[in-house]
């Protein structure tokens, strides 16, 4: 399992720009992971928060994420298709794969902790994914708040192009907050 730090850590080399295609949203992103993890995770308890450099290209079924430090080195690339999930990481002037049935499981099994990739698509465009059950957040505006795979979502209406994502500490995982601010929006 690796941490999102020893990621920062090892982004010296940096993947080929996937292809443009489809929609595309870019910005900035700040991560923080509260108490709750398993004893031999290798993140630390409690950190971040981490900050950095997000793209994100829909295409069809087809999703990229490129996470990349706030100077432009590559963390990691999550790449998924109908088929399967895939996690690139570099590594000492190579490219290591890790390959999973789905995003999230594989973000759970290689970083010790989940990222929301089943909803982002569909979040950072403002609304809960429609094929999966969400609940409205009590005293948010209609739209603005839900909750859906066990993540609060709250997003601030334009122009701010803000998402703020939580998900609470679960047995063997900490709490993650996202924060997400859009430079380049869709479509």
């Amino acid at each position: 399992m690796l941490a999102l730090g020893a990621l920062f850590l090892a982004a010296c080399t940096n993947l080929p720009p996937p292809p443009v295609a489809g929609s595309h949203f870019a910005g900035r992103f700040s991560l923080s992971l509260g108490p709750g993890l398993a004893a031999d995770s290798p993140t630390p308890p409690a950190g971040g928060p981490w900050t950095g450099r997000f793209a994100l290209q829909l295409d069809g079924e087809a999703m990229t994420l490129d996470l990349s430090t706030s100077l432009g080195a590559t963390i990691a690339r999550f790449e998924t298709d109908a088929r399967e999930a895939r996690l690139l990481v570099p590594e000492g002037g190579r490219v290591r794969v890790e390959r999973g049935a789905d995003a999230q499981a594989l973000s759970e099994r290689v970083l010790g902790w989940s990222l929301p990739l089943a909803g982002l698509p569909d979040w950072i465009q403002g609304h809960p994914s429609v094929s999966r059950p969400h609940t409205a957040l009590s005293g948010e505006e209609p739209g603005l708040g839900f909750e859906q795979d066990g993540w609060q979502v709250r997003v601030a209406p334009p122009p701010a192009r803000r998402l703020q994502m939580n998900r609470p500490a679960l047995p063997g995982l900490p709490a993650v907050a996202l924060r997400v601010v859009l430079d380049e929006p869709g479509p």
